[in-house]
This record gives structure tokens, sequence and C-alpha cells, in this order.
């Protein structure tokens, strides 16, 4: 950022911030965050810094009147590998004064999924960030003896985990067709491959943009962990562990962002981001907006994490032409 010709500070959690010097603000604040999960990827995250980097140092260079209106920052520790759940630079954000001095927040990311490239398409607007519940499920039944109980006698956990976990994509998809669940946390008690499972626990992930779904696929599972549970001759309680709302982003901010991409004579869609972002946080506090770009094969938080040279340098150049947009936006 100082090499840019920027004023560089670090806030109280260690997130860096970098704008022209003596700029007076409000300031729209573009970046994202250059922490990664271990053996992650070198573009989630830290493709946002650096073109957000890219486009105010460009806009300085120019003398360019928009410059003194952009701040970029570097978020630390959104991934949540230290302690703390993640968002820990944008959560300290929101909760600060600095958050009163900003218009808006933009953020470019790759998409981290497989849609755009499937499609053939090159930009993505991003209207909204899922919500995330983890339900934790017990179903309790009696641990025995796998060769000498009978299967009619028998009250399987492990039986009625294993019916929840097979029929959880048709429950999913019935509350939502665009929502998705997952469960990838399961352990059978007391574990021995010669004992009946007296106890399930797993961890059910529910992920939709709206909270009425979310809702509707909770019903929906309890009914069928009940469900499974009594099949088995057992009994289950089900427990909210963690919830995030979903988040929609600014209408005036994805009109901006739309704006750009059709501009840029590239093919474009709305997402959604079924990951969570730095831009879910701010947008509780300010206006915000998110772009992506198509990440190979849909892969990300892995070292096989890719996009071409030709998208990374599109992507900046949107980038520019949305804040351009939002910055003209009489309130932002």
């Amino acid at each position: 950022m100082r090499e840019a010709g920027l004023e560089a500070r670090l806030d109280e959690v260690s997130s860096v911030f970098g704008r022209v010097p003596n700029s007076p603000g409000p300031w729209l604040l573009l970046g994202s965050h250059t922490d990664t999960v271990p053996a992650g990827g070198r573009l989630d995250g830290a493709y946002g810094v650096i073109a957000g980097l890219e486009v105010l140092r460009a806009l300085h260079e120019a003398g360019h009147p928009a410059a003194p209106r952009v701040e970029v920052v570097s978020f630390a520790d959104e991934e949540g590998v230290g302690a703390g759940g993640g968002l820990k630079g944008s959560r300290h954000l929101v909760e600060s004064a600095h958050s009163a001095e900003l218009s808006g927040y933009l953020e470019l990311h790759i998409e981290q999924g497989p849609r755009l490239e499937a499609e053939g398409l090159d930009l993505a607007a991003v209207e909204g960030i899922v919500g995330i519940d983890h339900w934790e499920v017990v179903i309790q039944g009696a641990a025995n003896h796998a060769g000498t109980t009978p299967m009619p006698a028998r009250r399987d956990a492990g039986r009625a985990a294993g019916r929840v976990m097979h029929r959880l994509n048709g429950l999913v998809s019935a509350s939502d067709p665009e929502m998705v669940g997952n469960i990838g946390a399961l352990q059978l008690l007391p574990g021995a491959p010669n004992v009946i499972p007296g106890q399930a626990r797993l961890v059910v992930e529910l992920r939709a943009l709206q909270a009425a779904s979310l809702q509707t696929a909770a019903e929906a599972l309890h009914s069928e962990v009940m469900a499974a549970a009594e099949e088995a001759r057992c009994h289950a309680n089900l427990e909210l562990r963690t919830s995030v709302p979903p988040v929609q982003m600014d209408p005036r901010m994805i009109a901006a962002v739309e704006a750009a991409c059709r501009a840029s004579g590239r093919g474009w869609r709305r997402l959604t981001s079924g990951a969570g972002h730095d831009a879910g946080k701010l947008a509780t506090r300010i206006p915000a907006a998110m772009i992506f770009i198509p990440s190979r094969g849909g892969v990300s938080h892995s070292p096989d994490e890719y996009s071409t040279d030709e998208h990374l340098v599109m992507g900046a150049q949107v980038l520019m032409a949305a804040a351009l947009n939002c910055l003209a936006i009489p309130s932002i």
C-alpha cells in the first residue's frame, strides 16, 4: 500500500487499511482477506485485496477525482483458523467508529463453486449470502452384541442415522431447490465393529438465502429424525447449535455491479454465495455487494484453486467500473 503511494495503517485486530493521504472520506471500501486455511489456495480472499489495491493505485496515479473516496482493506482472520470463529476483521469493523465513515463495501472474489464455469459465464453479481444453521442430532438406542442380537430385536442408532443421511438430499430439495444441506460430522458409539451402535451423534448443516427455507427444512429435518428414530426403536433429540442469518446485498450496489458487468460485454448472471464472506458481515452495517469470477472446477480451499489470468484481469477491471458506478450513487 505504501509503495502505491497510499497512507497505510493497522487497526486494533491487525486488519490493514490504505487510502490516499489526507483524503477526507467518506470512503467506498474495497478488499477482502489475505489469510487462508491450511493447505489453501492463493486466490480465495487475496485476489480481492490485490485487485482492490490495484484499482485504488490506478485511480491515484491518474489523479482521478474518485481516488480520495476509495479505501482498500485486507481483513484479519476471515477464515477462522484461529480462535473466534472467523470474520474477525469485519466483525471488528462493523462495531468500530470507522464504519460510520464508510459509504459502502465492494468485494471481488472467486466463485468457489462450479456454476459460472459450467454455464460458460465470466462474471456474477452476488445478490446475497446464505444463512447457515447447524443442528446437532443425538439418537439414543441400545448397544448390544452385534453377533448375538437378532435384527428385529435391535435398537440400532446407526440405522436411524443412516436413514437421515440417505434422505437429507430429498428433504433439502423439497424445502428449496436452491438450498444445500450436509452431514459432515458423524459419530457412532461405542464405535466397535462387533457392537450395535447405542448412540449416534451427527451435525446437519443447512444453507439457504431465505430464512423461510431454513425454517421449512428444519421442520422437515425434525420430522425425519423422529420418524427414523421411531422406526429403529430409538429416541432422538435435535438442538440448534449455531445460526448465521442470511444476508441480502444492497439493491443499489447490485445494480451498479450489474451495470459494470453489462458494460464489460462478458456473460454474467446473478448468484447467491454459498460461502461466508466479509461482505456478509459488512452488509449488516453499510451497503455492500460482491463480484464473482469463475474458479476452475469450482475448487477452493485447496492448492488446486485456479482462475485464468484473463478472468483475474477482467474481474479487476469490472471492480473498478463497479466502484465508479457505486460512487455515482447520490447516497453512496
